[in-house]
């Protein structure tokens, strides 16, 4: 019980043995008569929960005073002290069965030793209550716009110095620079000063004319750009202006900023949040559970073109994919719900679609049909839901679509061109043959696998008669009408390859110089720089290391080239430890198998098939990542650990839904997100977050859960503005009806699909530019800023469902555009 709750201990005892009881309510009415309507709910959620049946097991062995021995209740097996059978027998006669309430009851006697400790160390506790009154702000995070990050086009330098303004009305300031470029400056003035944004000023840099050759009578011409007023100064963000042009004065500042940026440092603020904004982007889009395809505008109708799997999506594609191992997507997004989410409000342009398939003579068929078309066929509905949802193969798919822009695949440095001729080159925009490729795209579907146990059972209990099931075939997707075709490109971290991979198997051996373990394995790709290998056991080293790869069969046929000790870098490797991506060293160690893969394959070119992945067009993936990155779908934050909590660092916010953004934004500062309401269940036992992040590392697979939220925007109290609850603590599907009832005689009511996963590791190759031209000035905030990176362990996802838990349980659709309004109402099942 959390300390909200506490505080009503005695209610909640009186109230456990009615539970079940038709007189629940009047009981809960009569002892809460004096309590605001938010608590009630409260108290009675929480009776609702501790009544909920338990099937865990016991053991106290170690963890109690007293002697243990086998207890059996209800076919399951505990291990309890006197005690510890006294308190369970007594609370089970007040529930009247095993329930979470006599779980925690026993896991709390006085004889437990953790009882006890708590009890005894003033310390221990003291942390415990730090922990749970942890202030709301601490889940406060900024917001980042994924790839869209300040970029400039000149080196900005800090830089203070006198300055005088003289506006166009004749006033006159003096303050101090903050910062100069160029073709920029920020300058501070005292409050009292009155400039305004898009006016012409003249500057005087008073502080420099001493020491150096300046018109003290004429001053720079600037632009006011923006103004702030913050810490009791005015900052004026000024720019150059191009009217009155000043030679000399350009020449001396260009010749100032080269000769003094390391004295004086280089401004790096906008570089340091690009590089932390990539990383964002690095750890959510890989991880992201929605499918993003790219729909082009062709003949003026929307036709989907290209999609982009990673390591969680992929499943979508495989659902998709027929016995003959052709993609079919286009099914489910086919012309006519791409036109349909075409002329829709770009703010309601999304789609749930209900899909099955069947197999008949090695032969797979596709149903699907969108809660639209459902509504048009109302004599079939309840027999599609209810057949549908009894089959393994169901799925429930929500459909998003934003506008897109093919301009949005150009994402360069941070850095201005003249840092570097390296610089400007990783500047370039994309070439001219890929920007035609994405010239006719105009928008971005994202597919998202919503599909619940929960919502499956509820829709599988739909009664229909089976005289009706011929009647599905209007659904069937017909094999002889092919979709469209949707060609796919993977994610991938690295920016391009450098050069082209190809398929080849050959025995291999790999060993680490001066050690003496040594693997067996098989090539799976080759490049002339590089390796892909599969070993029989796990890698035991790290990435980094260096390695040397030996090919017994292939030696076997040259007598040119001594393959037998080829020396690689390891630069990256799976989580199974058993697939390693190599790099042949630089210089003359790796010159031997550079040259020996490089005459391999000039000589076997048209018998090596290329990786099947190749691009057509080189950085076409890359280009859509970009895209996709710039119009996320869903609400999204990672996560880094904090002792042994896992705590939000950053968040992404969504595009397509403004009830989802208002909750996160609810209580916290402008440009920020609070997303205290996820780590409500903190104090609960097993905490979906804290719990779920040590059941993927064990399982390997991303946590899936449906979250309902009551929203009352009205409360001052976050506790009370937002009351979040997982669908695994509802009891069956009438608890979860009185939920969204309450919630929308409260306010509104949320429903979201979270995905929780843990993260990769950053790719710092594609940061190492702007990494290194941080270290060059500052080297101790690039040291932070890669601590900060490498902290962060795991993210999630949360995807608007709302519309669709409503539709399931059947409720009016005036009612639910009235709740999407954020309106409240009591809801009751449509009749």
């Amino acid at each position: 019980m959390n300390d909200d709750l506490r505080q009503y201990a005695e209610i909640i005892n009186q109230l456990k043995p009615y539970v079940a009881r038709p007189d629940f309510s009047q009981k809960l009415n009569g002892l809460t008569a004096n309590l605001p309507n938010e608590r009630r709910f409260l108290i009675k959620m929480e009776v609702k929960r501790l009544a909920r049946p338990c099937v865990r097991s016991i053991d106290l062995r170690g963890h109690v005073q007293g002697k243990c021995r086998l207890y059996e209740f209800g076919g399951i097996k505990h291990y309890l002290d006197d005690v510890a059978i006294k308190e369970f027998e007594k609370q089970v006669s007040v529930y009247g069965s095993f329930t979470f309430g006599v779980y925690e009851s026993v896991m709390e006697t006085e004889n437990n030793f953790r009882v006890m400790r708590e009890k005894a160390s003033d310390s221990t506790k003291g942390q415990a209550r730090t922990y749970q009154a942890m202030p709301i702000e601490r889940y406060n995070v900024p917001v980042v716009n994924l790839l869209s990050y300040a970029r400039r086009q000149h080196e900005r330098m800090n830089f203070a110095v006198t300055v005088e303004v003289n506006t166009a009305d004749g006033y006159s300031w003096r303050g101090n620079s903050i910062d100069i470029s160029a073709d920029g400056l920020q300058i501070k003035l005292p409050p009292e000063s009155h400039v305004r944004a898009g006016a012409f000023i003249d500057v005087y840099f008073r502080g420099l004319e001493e020491e150096f050759s300046l018109d003290k009578n004429h001053g720079i011409s600037y632009e006011v750009l923006k103004t702030l007023h913050k810490n009791e100064f005015l900052y004026l963000m000024l720019k150059r202006s191009s009217d009155a042009p000043t030679t000399p004065f350009d020449e001396f500042l260009e010749n100032f900023i080269h000769g003094n940026k390391r004295r004086y440092k280089v401004n790096m603020n906008n570089t340091i949040d690009a590089i932390f904004n990539k990383t964002v982007e690095q750890f959510l889009s890989p991880r992201s559970p929605s499918l993003p395809v790219f729909v082009a505008v062709e003949n003026s109708k929307p036709v989907p073109r290209y999609a982009m799997s990673n390591e969680v999506n992929t499943d979508i594609l495989e659902y998709w994919t027929n016995e003959q191992d052709s993609l079919q997507v286009g099914y489910l997004v086919n012309p006519a719900r791409l036109s349909r989410l075409v002329r829709l409000p770009k703010n309601e342009r999304e789609l749930y679609v209900f899909a099955f398939t069947h197999l008949q003579n090695d032969r797979v068929y596709f149903y699907s049909a969108s809660s639209d078309e459902l509504d048009k066929h109302p004599e079939l509905k309840s027999v599609y839901l209810g057949f549908g949802a009894r089959k393994a193969s169901w799925r429930v798919f929500k459909l998003t679509m934003t506008d897109m822009s093919p301009e949005q695949a150009h994402a360069p440095l941070s850095l201005p061109d003249n840092v570097s001729s390296k610089i400007k080159q990783q500047n370039q925009a994309p070439s001219p043959r890929l920007m035609a490729r994405l010239q006719t795209l105009r928008f971005i579907v994202h597919i998202t696998d919503i599909t619940s146990e929960s919502g499956q059972r509820h829709y599988s209990e739909y009664k229909f008669s089976r005289s009706n099931l011929s009647h599905l075939k209007v659904f069937a997707h017909p094999r002889n009408r092919v979709p469209a075709p949707v060609t796919t490109y993977r994610y991938r971290y690295h920016e391009k390859r450098m050069e082209k991979r190809y398929l080849m198997r050959s025995h291999l051996q790999l060993s680490i110089p001066m050690a003496s373990e040594q693997w067996q394995g098989v090539s799976e790709d080759i490049s002339v720089r590089g390796l892909r290998i599969e070993l029989a056991n796990e890698f035991s080293a790290s990435i980094d290391s260096v390695v040397e790869v030996a090919f017994p069969k292939l030696q076997s046929l040259t007598h040119n080239y001594d393959v037998m000790h080829l020396s690689y870098k390891v630069i990256n490797i799976n989580e199974d430890k058993n697939i390693l991506h190599l790099k042949a060293i630089d210089g003359e160690a790796g010159a031997m198998a550079r040259d020996f893969f490089e005459n391999l394959i000039k000589k076997n070119k048209n018998a090596l098939k290329t990786y099947p992945e190749e691009e057509d067009i080189p950085g076409i993936g890359h280009a859509l990542r970009c895209i996709n990155a710039k119009n996320i779908p869903s609400l999204a934050f990672v996560m880094a650990k904090e002792g042994s909590r896992y705590l939000p660092q950053a968040a992404v916010i969504s595009q397509c839904n403004e009830s989802i953004n208002q909750i996160a934004e609810h209580f916290a500062p402008d440009r920020q997100l609070n997303f205290e309401f996820m780590f409500r269940d903190r104090n609960l036992e097993a905490p979906f977050i804290q719990h779920g992040i040590k059941q993927i590392k064990v399982e390997q697979l991303p946590l899936r859960q449906e979250l309902y939220i009551a929203f009352d925007p009205a409360r001052k109290e976050n506790k009370l503005a937002v009351i979040p609850r997982f669908d695994t603590r509802f009891i069956h599907d009438e608890t979860r009806l009185n939920f969204i009832n309450e919630a929308m005689a409260r306010g509104q009511f949320l429903a979201l699909h979270v995905l929780l996963t843990t993260t990769g590791k950053p790719d710092m190759d594609m940061l190492q530019a702007e990494m290194n031209y941080v270290s060059m000035y500052a080297i101790h905030r690039a040291r932070e800023l890669e601590e900060r990176i490498w902290d962060i362990a795991a993210c999630v996802h949360l995807v608007d469902i709302t519309d669709e838990v409503l539709g399931r349980y059947n409720i009016d659709a005036e009612r639910i555009r009235q709740n999407r309004r954020g309106g409240s109402a009591l809801l009751t099942p449509a009749q």
